[in-house]
């Protein structure tokens, strides 16, 4: 006889624990953002939207790091090509700028090479959720039966279109900050632009792996005497 065992797996937690702060904290940075475009203590909230906006790439980056993991043939150059190493680097990069920002040493040049950072680790990652959706169909029993690749590969296209646009939009407008030209309404725009990516990028890793659970779960049934 056989029973199947319907506990959520290591993988499901974490996606969806990663994909549910990546929201937040994309939602906080864009909230905040907001604030400081009105004109409400930019001086100050400006660097705080950087640090939540870092802490969030630094989790995304776990996240996706662990969702490789678990693909049992993903080689260190995929992982590598993901760009999940610049989303690390870039995150505590983030948080360390963003802190010196926040107790004054040149805030707004600070904040205007973070937001650069941000929209090139956004660039270079954007192709990392489709690259694990492709690993984890490619790693799916033959005879799973399920074929959960269509509508997967759909959502990641589109996160991995808006993502790219959205890091070459902050680097622009990093840059432009950069050089004086309305520098705290462009960095507040970027980093709209930036933390509405991230929403829509952990929402998309979110779905992605959810969308293999079936399969992966019909894989564990034991036979019992």
């Amino acid at each position: 006889m056989s029973t199947t065992f319907p506990e959520r797996s290591a993988t499901e937690t974490t996606a969806a624990y990663g994909g549910l702060v990546d929201a937040i904290g994309g939602i906080a940075t864009v909230v905040l953002a907001i604030i400081g475009l009105a004109g409400v203590h930019t001086d100050v909230l400006m660097p705080i939207a950087i640090i939540v906006f870092g802490a969030a790439l630094l989790i995304q980056g776990g996240t996706m790091l662990s969702e490789f993991a678990s693909v049992p043939f993903a080689s260190a150059e995929q992982l590598g090509g993901s760009g999940i190493s610049s989303v690390f680097l870039v995150g505590a990069a983030g948080i360390v700028l963003g802190v010196l920002a926040l107790i004054g040493i040149v805030t707004a040049t600070l904040v205007s090479v973070s937001v650069i950072a941000f929209g090139a680790a956004l660039l270079i990652s954007s192709n990392s959720v489709r690259q694990l959706g492709t690993l984890r169909a490619a790693a799916l029993p033959a005879a799973s039966g399920v074929i959960p690749t269509a509508m997967a590969s759909e959502m990641a296209s589109g996160s991995a279109a808006v993502q790219l646009l959205a890091g070459l939009a902050a680097i622009v407008l990093g840059i432009l900050a950069v050089v004086g030209i309305h520098a705290g309404t462009l960095v507040a725009s970027a980093l709209i632009v930036v933390g509405a990516a991230i929403v829509l990028s952990g929402s998309t890793l979110t779905g992605v792996v959810m969308s293999f659970m079936p399969a992966e779960r019909q894989s564990r049934t034991h036979v019992l005497p």
